[in-house]
């Protein structure tokens, strides 16, 4: 975990750059040895501990850790556990950066750094110890290209300390002498260290004792001091945190207002859970937060599951206002100690839960019977990607697919979202999910399956034409990088669903939630591309092909795999499905506003029949559904719990005409409100569009 070569030098930095410096003698060892580190006495992490904690009782003002951590996610995963329980933020403004570019780049700014231990295939104690990194430049990148090496020595290739630097105010380090110790003489790659044994401090004209000028009053009566933290027991040092309150088993709920639907695959399900009923007495986000994430938790027990079986939530809420609020009461619940295998990935939207006389919260959550899952959760703020504080997730790549988190347009290094618009938010938020995928060993230009992009109603009218085109236009970028890079991945066809919200996230405009197919082998790619079979759905509801069907379907299949679905019904369709069914104001072009029961219920139908024809020529079943989200907006004038029976009815009849091939008794479908959902930004009008997932076991 620690780098201890030429320790007895750091004691002169506190000089050098004229700030205190704290330092602690190691007491613990490597007892934790999994990659996600969980508090363990005696543990080496537990000296981190101790020493930032009396750092934070110094040093009150200290709000932040930063470390060079680039590729190691042993290190920066320790480092954000210890900064988590301090309330600290992690900084790791290095991670996946370029190591050729910050090689370069720590030489062009005047870092000078020399060898004190390398361990490498290439590197000779005799010859490579004690030499600059800028001397040393051409031969890494040559050992880079013959063996691999990181030349970063991130890898434990070779270990530096740093002589000079520009935070190096008052003084810089002399070396003069030192002893060079070999630990191993292995002929391939033998191990040795530099041990200094005489050093002295050269001072710098410009210098100036006042250092940065920005420190508190300790820093400024402690410039260039030592502080040695003394042993003591961690379990005795407590961190400042917030109490977090027990979640009551006491939750009461009446049944008919507390609603739950689930996907009925047994591996892979999905659970939506809502409040309706606007007869009884409102009550707040907090309280209906609660009772929805007690009532997900009662029923994953019920299926021997846990929080930590959970692959993705969706989290909605009818206030972004309260976003902090909803945080609070979420974190309640679901914790990182409850997920020894990674906290779930999410999405946090505002929808128009009042107007669909909903609660004022609605979750789904995607389960897993299994902990294959594999997630990817960086806490630390870097250059990288935007840091998730707190129990949620990047992404997580469970069984070939991979589930990211909504991706808003923020500038990863200072966590703002990006100026210029929603085209500009937009890029930003595609790089930050390419950056992800790229953790993955994919793309989103090449291995997305689907996008949803969420509109902010504070989009101009004028930009949204402008979304889908920048959207596009970056995608085929960087399809073209790979192949400048002599890459020929194999490409998907995504498909596309744009939904308009009140609000998002930090007031963002564009929220971009990629879901992404990772195969194993590229053997396993090859194989989806093969044609299916001719299978031919039996008509239904009185249905039968049309030609101009196939203009309301978006699909990505993927060959005894995936089945991923957007049925979009628009007013020209419905006019068309419902031509038997028409009322005057249909002329008129206010169909939207003036749709009977009777109207809505011929349109659920068409969209069973066109999803069941769609499932079934694919080879799947409904039983492969992971989820079904219906879009809808509140202004249909047809309630919620209505439209819910048609589809519901919808399903029993499907399940009657099927005879074996049931779907199951309860709803295995999500009504979402939105303020509108279509194919693009500028045209988000369906009356209903929706969104399958479905895969095989």
């Amino acid at each position: 975990m620690y780098q201890t070569v030429g320790h007895q030098i750091i004691v002169s930095y506190a000089e050098c750059m004229g700030v205190p410096l704290f330092r602690r003698r190691i007491q613990g060892s490597t007892r934790h040895q999994k990659l996600s580190y969980q508090t363990t006495t005696g543990d080496e992490v537990e000296d981190m501990f101790v020493l930032l904690n009396e750092v934070k009782k110094q040093i009150p003002s200290v709000a932040a850790v930063s470390s060079g951590a680039i590729a190691s996610d042993y290190q920066r995963l320790r480092v954000e556990s210890v900064c988590s329980r301090l309330g600290l933020v992690s900084l790791a403004y290095l991670w996946k950066q370029d190591q050729s570019s910050l090689l370069q780049e720590m030489i062009t700014n005047g870092i000078m750094a020399i060898t004190v231990k390398v361990a490498a295939m290439g590197l000779d104690p005799a010859k490579h110890l004690g030499k600059e990194i800028a001397f040393l430049k051409p031969y890494l990148h040559k050992l880079k290209d013959l063996y691999g090496i990181n030349v970063c020595g991130e890898g434990g290739e070779y270990e530096t300390l740093t002589l000079d630097c520009p935070l190096f105010h008052n003084a810089r380090i002399v070396l003069d002498d030192f002893q060079v110790v070999l630990h191993s003489s292995d002929s391939i790659a033998p191990v040795g260290v530099l041990h200094p044994l005489k050093f002295h401090l050269e001072r710098k004209a410009s210098s100036s004792s006042g250092g940065s000028g920005k420190t508190d009053d300790l820093c400024q009566e402690n410039m260039s001091s030592v502080f040695e933290v003394q042993d003591e027991d961690p379990q005795e040092c407590k961190a400042p945190s917030k109490a977090v309150p027990e979640v009551s088993d006491s939750v009461e709920v009446s049944s008919n207002r507390l609603h739950l639907s689930r996907s009925e695959k047994d591996n892979i399900f999905s659970i939506c859970c809502w409040l309706q009923d606007p007869s009884e007495p409102s009550t707040g986000l907090q309280e209906d937060l609660t009772l929805i994430l007690r009532q997900i938790e009662l029923q994953l027990l019920g299926c021997g599951f846990g929080w930590e079986h959970v692959l993705y939530i969706h989290l909605y809420i009818s206030d972004m206002n309260q976003f902090a609020l909803a945080n609070e009461t979420y974190v309640r619940f679901i914790t990182q100690d409850k997920c020894p295998f990674g906290v779930p990935s999410r999405s946090t939207i505002e929808l128009p839960l009042i107007q669909a006389s909903l609660g004022k919260a609605y979750i789904e959550v995607l389960v897993a019977n299994d902990h294959s899952k594999r997630v990817l959760h960086v806490q630390s703020i870097s250059c990288w990607a935007p840091s998730c504080i707190g129990p949620y997730s990047q992404a997580t790549l469970h069984k070939e697919v991979l589930h990211m988190a909504g991706q808003l347009g923020l500038n990863p290094p200072i966590m703002t979202l990006s100026g210029g618009g929603p085209t500009a938010e937009l890029e930003q938020a595609l790089q930050n999910s390419e950056a992800i995928a790229e953790c993955f060993n994919c793309s989103i230009s090449t291995s997305a399956i689907l996008f949803v992009v969420y509109c902010s109603k504070n989009i101009p009218s004028d930009d949204r034409p402008k979304i889908h085109d920048k959207l596009d236009k970056f995608l085929k970028q960087i399809k073209l990088s790979h192949l400048d890079k002599g890459s020929k991945p194999e490409v998907l066809d995504p498909i596309f669903l744009y939904v308009l919200v009140p609000d998002l996230p930090k007031r963002a405009l564009v929220e971009v939630k990629p879901i992404l197919y990772v195969p194993e082998t590229s053997e396993t790619t090859k194989e989806t591309l093969l044609d299916l079979p001719s299978i031919r759905a039996p008509s239904c509801y009185g249905f039968e092909p049309a030609d101009w069907h196939d203009s309301c379907i978006q699909k990505c299949i993927i060959h005894g795999k995936i089945c991923a679905v957007v049925l979009s019904i628009t007013s020209a369709v419905a006019l068309k499905v419902c031509s038997d069914h028409l009322n005057a104001d249909w002329s008129n072009g206010t169909l939207k506003n003036s749709l009977t029961e009777a109207q809505m219920k011929r349109i659920s139908r068409f969209c069973i029949y066109l999803l069941h024809k769609i499932v079934i020529e694919n080879d799947f079943s409904w039983k492969d559904a992971m989820s079904l989200r219906l879009y809808f907006q509140p202004n249909l004038h047809v309630p919620f719990e209505t439209l819910s029976g048609l589809f519901t009815d919808a399903f029993n009849e499907l399940d009657q005409m099927m005879g074996n091939d049931k779907v199951g008794g309860k709803p295995i479908f999500n009504l979402v409100p939105v303020l509108g959902s279509g194919r693009s930004a500028a045209c988000t009008e369906d009356i209903i569009t929706c969104e399958l997932f479905a895969r095989k076991s």
